[in-house]
């Protein structure tokens, strides 16, 4: 009788390692939904050329013209004060901030000359132009 008492008090030593693999594929799960969150922009028709080089940093901003004039910041409609405020803010955290511009092939150039003149007067010096490479 005391054999019994004694195998029942004895230490568990397998470890249950299936709350653990929940864990994981939670976070697997969270990250790439976080991953998929992060691209940035609205789609565009960008202009097509034949010398285009990777300009992707991290912590790059996105504004995008579309065909019909509207400005975004990232994925979020801004009108022009709108875009200097945030960029504002966004350069005083980071003085080196990289801004890409994303235009639609037939956007207003007049919308696109207004963003480049909102980067210039903050001091942005690192603007790059989306295009398409040509095939």
């Amino acid at each position: 009788m005391s054999a019994d008492i004694r195998e029942d008090n004895q230490p568990y030593d397998d470890i249950n390692v299936t709350p653990m693999l929940d864990l994981a594929y939670v976070l697997l799960v969270v990250f790439i939904i976080l991953t998929t969150a992060s691209v940035q922009g609205i789609k565009v028709e960008s202009p097509q050329t034949t010398a285009a080089d990777n300009l992707a940093r991290p912590q790059t901003r996105a504004i995008t013209i579309t065909r019909d004039g509207d400005v975004f910041l990232d994925a979020y409609p801004v009108d022009m004060a709108q875009l200097e405020t945030r960029l504002a803010q966004m350069k005083a955290l980071n003085p080196a901030l990289p801004v890409v511009l994303k235009g639609d092939a037939s956007a207003q150039y007049d919308k696109v000359m207004l963003a480049l003149e909102v980067c210039k007067r903050l001091g942005i010096t690192e603007v790059g132009l989306v295009t398409k490479r040509a095939q």
